[in-house]
C-alpha cells in the first residue's frame, strides 16, 4: 500500500456571513471534497474554524478562517494485468490506443484494477511519470464510456512533446457524437466555462463560478427524425466536456445516463416518438460518443501522424436505426 503526503487547504469565508451550513458551504467551494467526505473530517477534528473545532450544522458567519487537514489516503500498489489492448500505433517513445467503452483510464477511488494504466503496465514497462504513479504516460483521458482513440507517452520527453500540443491547441481530437434533436446550425461553436457543478460534485457544469474557458466546435454530419449526427473537434480539454456543452444546449449525447442523455428529455423529443426513443436507448447502454480521429506531431521525428477509428457497433446498430 501507498500513501498520499497530508494535504492541507486554507479558505476564508465571505466577510457577508451567508448564514450557511459549514458543510455545505466548503462543498460547493473548488476543493474537490464532498459534503460526506467534509462531514467526517469535522467529526475527525480536521476542519478548524479560527482555531476551534465545530459541527457540521455550524453556520458560517462572515470572516471565518478555515482550515482543513485531509489525512493521507491509502492506495493500492499498480498491479500489472494481462488485459489485451487494441493499439493502433507504436514506438519506442508512445503508443495509440483504441480504448473499448467500459474501461476506465487510470485508477482513481473505487477503480484500482482492470484500468487501462493497469493494461499498459502489462504490455510496456516503460512509461512518463509526469502525471504521477497512478497516471504513468496518460497525457489525455477519455471518460470509462467513450470509446476511441488515446496516445500514451513511453517517456517524459514524449509526455512534455504531445501536452505542449494539447496545450497550443494543436493536437487534433476529433469525436463523433449522436445527439438528442437538432442542433441550432449546421456548424458552429460552444465557447462557456466548466467547472464543478454545485450540486453534485461529481458532475461538471456550465458555470460562471470558478469555470475554466471551455470551447467545443461541432459540425452536424446527418440530421434524423429524432438525432443529429455530430462531428466534434476539442480545443480545450476538461473533464466531460462534450457531454456538458451538448446538455448545455439542451441536446444531450443520446444513452448518456449522466447529463440527460437516458432520462432528462429534450422538452417535446422524448413524447413525439417514445417507442422510437426507447427503441434506440435498447442497443447502447452508454453515451452515444466516440474519439474517431486523433493527429499529433510525433515529439522525437517531428513527422505529422493522423489515426482513424472505426465506429464501436452499439453506435453503428443506433445510426442503423435512425437510417431507417
Amino acid at each position: 500500500m501507498e500513501k498520499d503526503s497530508l494535504r492541507r487547504i486554507k479558505i476564508s469565508a465571505p466577510q457577508k456571513g451567508s448564514g450557511k451550513r459549514i458543510d455545505l458551504f466548503l462543498s460547493q467551494e473548488d476543493i474537490g471534497l464532498s459534503r460526506a467526505f467534509i462531514q467526517k473530517l469535522i467529526s475527525d477534528h480536521n476542519i478548524l474554524v479560527d482555531g476551534k473545532p465545530i459541527k457540521p450544522s455550524h453556520k458560517i458567519k462572515g470572516g471565518e478562517k478555515i482550515d482543513i487537514e485531509v489525512p493521507p489516503l491509502e492506495k493500492p500498489s499498480l498491479e500489472p494485468e494481462d488485459i489485451p489492448l487494441d493499439i493502433a500505433y507504436e514506438d519506442s517513445d508512445l503508443l495509440v490506443v483504441n480504448k473499448e467503452a467500459g474501461m476506465v483510464v487510470h485508477p482513481a477511488a473505487g477503480n484500482y484494477s482492470h484500468t487501462l494504466v493497469n493494461a499498459l503496465l502489462f504490455h510496456c514497462h516503460d512509461l512518463s511519470g509526469i502525471n504521477g504513479v497512478l497516471r504513468p504516460g496518460i497525457v489525455h483521458r477519455l471518460d470509462k464510456n467513450t470509446s476511441g482513440l488515446l496516445v500514451v507517452a513511453k517517456n517524459d520527453f514524449a509526455h512534455l512533446g504531445l501536452a505542449e500540443q494539447i496545450e497550443n491547441r494543436t493536437l487534433l481530437r476529433e469525436y463523433i457524437a449522436i445527439t438528442w434533436g437538432h442542433m441550432p446550425a449546421e456548424k458552429g461553436a460552444i465557447e462557456a466555462p466548466i467547472g464543478r457543478a454545485t450540486k453534485d460534485r461529481k458532475k461538471m457544469a456550465v458555470t460562471r463560478l470558478k469555470g475554466r474557458e471551455s470551447l467545443t466546435q461541432y459540425q452536424v454530419l446527418e440530421r434524423f427524425d429524432l438525432c443529429d449526427l455530430l462531428s466534434i473537434r476539442l480545443k480545450t480539454g476538461r473533464t466531460h466536456q462534450i457531454r456538458v456543452h451538448l446538455s448545455y444546449l439542451n441536446h444531450p449525447v443520446l444513452g448518456d445516463p449522466e447529463y440527460g442523455g437516458r432520462g432528462k428529455w429534450i422538452k417535446g423529443i422524448y413524447d413525439r416518438d417514445r417507442p422510437f426513443a426507447q427503441k434506440l436507448l435498447s442497443v447502447i447502454e452508454r453515451q452515444a460518443l466516440h474519439a474517431k480521429k486523433l493527429g499529433f506531431v510525433h515529439p522525437g521525428t517531428k513527422e505529422y501522424k493522423e489515426f482513424d477509428s472505426p465506429l464501436p457497433e452499439d453506435i453503428e446498430n443506433v445510426l442503423s436505426l435512425l437510417r431507417r
